[in-house]
C-alpha cells in the first residue's frame, strides 16, 4: 500500500473515531438534556400542582351590626366606614360607597364571605336620631330591614417567613378590563403562543441592537411567571435558558387560564417595608384602598404600568413618572382598538387616584393580636397560622378600641406630669370586654397604644391591692348571717405574715373607724375592716371564692392576701371581674368567634361556655356596694367629675408605696380594667382613684350606654339604709343609700336620723307585715 493510501486510511479512521466520540457526546448530551428537562418538568408540576403559595392569615374585627334601636352616633358610624375604606360617592350605588345626608346615611355594602355564609352587596338607607338607629330600609325596594351587618375591618395579617403578601383571586374574579389591558401591554400573543413569542423576541433584539443597550424585553407572560415563580432575578444566559425551557413545559402542561390566573396572583407590584406586595388584588388595596373589582380604567392602567418596574414607577414616590407610564398604557389600548379616543382622553385626564395613606402590613392593634395568637395556638400549629391563609374573625370592636386608646393617650402624659415623673416612665394597660358574652372588645398593651413591644395587658404580673376585696365581701354575702348592713369592726390588728414576722397593717388614711356597715367598709376600701372580716370568714373560703371567679393561679393562705398581696396580670383581673359583672356567671374570655380556610370553609367556631359559679343574689348585693364605692366611696371624685348620672360599679386598687394604680369597673354593656405603673416597679405617686380611674372614666363615658340593671332578682328587696349606722333610714337621713337585701334580712331598726317615733312605729308595723305575709 502506498504512503498516500496509508495516510488516507489513517485520516479516515481518525475522523471515524472523532465522529464516534462526537456521536457519543451528542447522545450523552441529549440524554442529559432530556433528564434535565424531565427534572425541570418535575419542578414545575411539584409546585404548580401542589401548594403554590404560603398565604398569610387574615384577622378581622367584629362586623358592625345595625338594627333599629342600635345605640350608635353618626360620627361613630362614619368612623367605622372610614376604617373600612368606604368612599363618599355621588349616588352611593357602587359597593363600598355611601352618601351622608342630614337625616341619615345611604350605604352600599360590599359583598363578603362571613363564617356563616356569603352576603351580597346591600343598598341601604339608615336613619339615626338621638344617638341610635331609627330605621333601616332597602334603598331599591323600600322594604324595612331588621338587621344588617357591614363587612368587618381587616385589622391584621400573620405573614409567612418570607414576608410575601397576596390576596388570591380566581381568574373569573379578575375584571375583564384589567385582563385585556394586561394582555395588550405585556403579551399580545399570549393566547396563541406556546410559551415563547419568537416575533416579540426578534423585535426586542432589533430594538436593543439599534439602541446599543437593552430597552425592551421579549418575555411572554409565561416566561415572566416562570422567572417570578421558580427562578431568581439574576441576568445570566443559564437563567434565560431555564426560563425558556420551563415556559415551554408550563404551556405544555397547563391551560392558558391556569397560567394567567397564577400570573395575576404572583406578579410583584410593590414593597411595604419588609412586606412584598404580590398580585393585582392586594396591589389594588395597597394603592387605592379598594377591592380590585371597584377600580376604574385609569387605575387598571396604572397597575399594569407598574408591572414593568414597581420601584421605578412607584406612584407615591414618583407620581409624575407613574402618570406618564399609565398614560402610555392608555395609548397602547387606544392604538390596539381596545378603547376609543373619548375613553382615552377621559382616562388620561383622571388623577392617579392613589391613596395618600400607605396601608401598612403592621397591625395597629398589636396587643389585641397577641391575645388572638395566644388563643389560636391552643388549636393550630404556628406554621398553619403563617402559611395556610386562615381567615380569623375576632371580637375586637374598633369603636371601643379607639375610645380606650384616646383615653390612654390623653391621660398618661398628664398623670405623669402631675407627679413630676420622667417622660415615658409611666406605663399603662387596659382591657375591655362585653358583659354577657365575655368577648374582648379592646386591648391596649402600653402607653404607646400602637407599639408592638412588651404587652403589659397580658404579660405584666403585679400585686392587685384592693381589687381583691370584693372577693372577701362576696364570701361573706354568700352566707345568710351577713348583709350589706352588717356591722364590721375597723380596728387595729396584729398578725404574723408569710415571713413569720409581725404584720400590723393600717388604713390608707391611717385612721381607725370603729364599727361601720359592711357596704361602707367596702366602698371606702378600709383595710382594717377587710382584714377583720376576712379572718372571721377564714382564708380558705376566700381563696375558693377567688378561684370560682376565674383566677386559676395558686394562692397562698396568708393574711396579706386580704389586701391584694397576690400578683395577677390585667387579663387575669379582667377574667375575675367579668364573673362579678355578669351576675356570677363564669365565661372564659374569648377574642375569636370563628376560623375559616382561605376559601371560606368553616374550621372552628368558638361558642359561649358559661357556668353559674356564684349565687346571683349574692353578686347583686356585692355590685350594689361596688356602685356605692364609685358614687360615694373611693371613686367619688371621678364620679362627680365625669360619670355622674351613670349607673356604674367598680373598685380601685393601690399597692404599697403607690407602685401600682388599678381600676376595675363595669356597667350594663362593658367591663373595663386599667393598670398604671412603672416597668422598674418604682413608685408612681398615684392611687387607683387618682390614676387608673381617670383613664377608665375617660373611655367608659364614650362606650357605656345601658348602665347597670337596677331591678333586683327574685327574693331580693330594696331598703333605704343610713350610711353611718347601717340601720333603716327615711328621707330625713342625709346621704342614705338604697341597698338590696335578701328578703326578710334587712335591718329591724331605724337609724336615729329617721323621722318621728310615730313615723318609725308605722314603718315598723308595715315592715313586720311585709316580712310575715303568707
Amino acid at each position: 500500500m502506498s504512503r498516500t493510501s496509508r495516510r488516507n486510511t489513517f485520516s479516515s479512521g481518525r475522523w471515524r473515531a472523532r465522529l464516534k466520540w462526537l456521536t457519543l457526546l451528542l447522545i450523552t448530551a441529549a440524554i442529559a438534556l432530556t433528564a434535565y428537562v424531565y427534572y425541570l418538568d418535575y419542578i414545575i408540576r411539584e409546585k404548580f400542582d401542589g401548594k403554590r403559595w404560603e398565604l398569610p392569615a387574615r384577622v378581622y374585627a367584629r362586623p358592625l351590626e345595625l338594627y333599629p334601636s342600635k345605640i350608635i352616633s353618626m360620627p361613630q358610624l362614619l368612623q367605622e366606614l372610614t376604617q373600612l375604606d368606604y368612599q363618599p360617592g355621588n349616588d352611593g350605588s357602587r359597593p363600598g360607597t355611601y352618601i351622608h345626608r342630614d337625616a341619615g346615611i345611604e350605604i352600599t355594602t360590599r359583598p363578603f364571605a362571613f363564617w356563616d355564609g356569603q352576603e351580597t352587596a346591600q343598598h341601604l338607607r339608615v336613619t339615626l336620631a338621638d344617638g341610635q338607629v331609627q330605621t333601616i330600609a332597602d334603598r331599591i325596594t323600600g322594604q324595612s330591614r331588621t338587621l344588617v351587618r357591614l363587612d368587618p375591618v381587616l385589622i391584621a395579617s400573620i405573614y409567612p417567613a418570607h414576608q410575601e403578601d397576596r390576596i388570591l383571586l380566581q381568574l373569573a374574579q379578575v375584571p375583564d378590563t384589567l385582563r385585556e389591558t394586561l394582555l395588550a401591554v405585556e403579551d399580545r400573543h399570549f393566547m396563541s403562543h406556546r410559551g415563547l413569542d419568537i416575533q416579540a423576541i426578534l423585535r426586542a433584539l432589533w430594538v436593543n441592537v439599534r439602541s446599543g443597550h437593552i430597552v425592551q424585553g421579549g418575555s411572554t407572560l409565561t416566561q415572566q411567571l416562570v422567572k417570578n415563580f421558580y427562578l431568581s432575578d439574576e441576568r445570566t444566559l443559564w437563567r434565560k435558558f431555564n426560563e425558556a425551557i420551563m415556559a415551554l413545559l408550563l404551556e405544555r402542561r397547563y391551560e392558558k387560564e391556569d397560567i394567567l390566573e397564577a400570573y395575576c396572583n404572583e406578579i410583584y407590584l410593590g414593597q411595604d417595608g419588609r412586606r412584598a406586595i404580590h398580585g393585582f388584588a392586594l396591589a389594588s388595596q395597597f394603592y387605592f384602598l379598594r377591592p380590585l373589582q371597584e377600580l376604574t380604567l385609569p387605575q387598571y392602567a396604572l397597575l399594569v404600568g407598574i408591572v414593568q418596574g414597581p420601584s421605578y414607577y412607584d406612584p407615591r414616590r414618583y407620581p409624575e413618572r407613574a402618570l406618564q407610564q399609565r398614560n402610555q398604557v392608555l395609548d397602547i389600548l387606544y392604538t390596539q382598538g381596545a378603547i376609543n379616543k373619548a375613553q382615552r382622553d377621559e382616562a388620561t385626564q383622571a388623577p392617579l387616584g392613589v391613596s395618600e395613606k400607605r396601608p401598612s402590613g403592621v397591625t395597629p392593634y398589636p396587643a389585641f393580636l397577641d391575645l388572638v395568637r395566644t388563643q389560636l395556638l391552643r388549636d393550630y400549629p404556628p406554621e398553619d397560622l403563617q402559611g395556610e391563609g386562615l381567615r380569623i374573625f375576632t371580637t375586637l370592636d374598633p369603636l371601643v378600641q379607639t375610645a380606650v386608646e384616646q383615653s390612654i393617650s390623653r391621660w398618661v402624659p398628664e398623670l405623669e406630669a402631675q407627679r413630676n415623673l420622667p417622660d415615658g416612665q409611666l406605663e399603662a394597660a387596659a382591657i375591655v370586654t362585653s358583659i354577657g358574652n365575655a368577648e374582648v372588645a379592646a386591648v391596649v398593651g402600653g402607653r404607646d397604644v400602637h407599639y408592638a413591644g412588651y404587652n403589659h395587658a397580658l404579660n405584666i404580673s403585679r400585686q392587685i391591692g384592693s381589687l381583691i376585696k370584693p372577693a372577701v365581701y362576696l364570701t361573706a354575702l354568700a352566707q345568710p348571717q351577713y348583709t350589706l348592713a352588717t356591722l364590721v369592726e375597723d380596728a387595729p390588728v396584729r398578725l404574723v405574715n408569710e415571713l413569720g414576722t409581725p404584720w400590723t397593717p393600717e388604713n390608707y388614711d391611717q385612721q381607725v373607724h370603729g364599727q361601720l356597715p359592711l357596704f361602707q367598709a367596702l366602698a371606702q376600701s378600709y383595710n382594717l375592716a377587710t382584714i377583720n372580716l376576712g379572718m372571721q370568714l377564714g382564708l380558705e373560703p376566700i381563696i375558693k371564692t377567688v378561684h370560682s371567679l376565674g383566677v386559676e393561679k395558686t394562692l397562698a393562705a396568708y393574711p396579706s392576701l386580704l389586701l391584694g398581696a397576690v400578683e395577677l396580670s390585667p387579663l387575669e383581673v379582667t377574667q375575675m371581674y367579668q364573673t362579678i359583672g355578669d351576675n356570677g356567671f363564669y365565661t372564659p374570655l374569648r377574642a375569636i368567634r370563628a376560623v375559616t380556610t382561605h376559601d371560606n370553609q368553616l374550621l372552628q367556631r368558638y361558642p359561649l361556655q358559661t357556668e353559674q359559679r356564684v349565687a346571683p343574689e349574692a353578686v347583686f348585693l356585692l355590685n350594689a356596694a361596688l356602685q356605692q364605692a364609685l358614687q360615694e366611696g373611693t371613686g367619688r371624685d371621678e364620679y362627680l367629675r365625669t360619670l355622674q348620672g351613670m349607673a356604674l360599679a367598680g373598685k380601685t386598687g393601690t399597692t404599697n408605696d403607690l407602685r401600682d394604680s388599678w381600676y376595675a369597673g363595669f356597667g350594663g354593656d362593658y367591663l373595663g380594667v386599667v393598670w398604671l405603673g412603672a416597668d422598674d416597679n418604682r413608685s408612681i405617686g398615684h392611687t387607683g382613684a387618682s390614676g387608673a380611674l381617670r383613664i377608665w372614666g375617660g373611655f367608659m363615658t364614650a362606650i357605656e350606654k345601658s348602665g347597670l340593671v337596677q331591678d333586683p332578682p327574685e327574693g331580693v328587696e330594696m331598703e333605704l339604709i343610713d350610711w353611718d349606722t347601717g340601720l333603716l333610714a327615711d328621707g330625713q337621713c342625709i346621704g342614705a343609700a338604697r341597698l338590696p337585701f335578701l328578703q326578710g334580712s334587712g335591718p329591724g331598726e331605724y337609724a336615729p336620723c329617721a323621722g318621728s317615733g310615730v313615723s318609725r312605729a308605722l314603718n315598723g308595723v308595715m315592715k313586720w307585715f311585709k316580712e310575715n305575709r303568707p
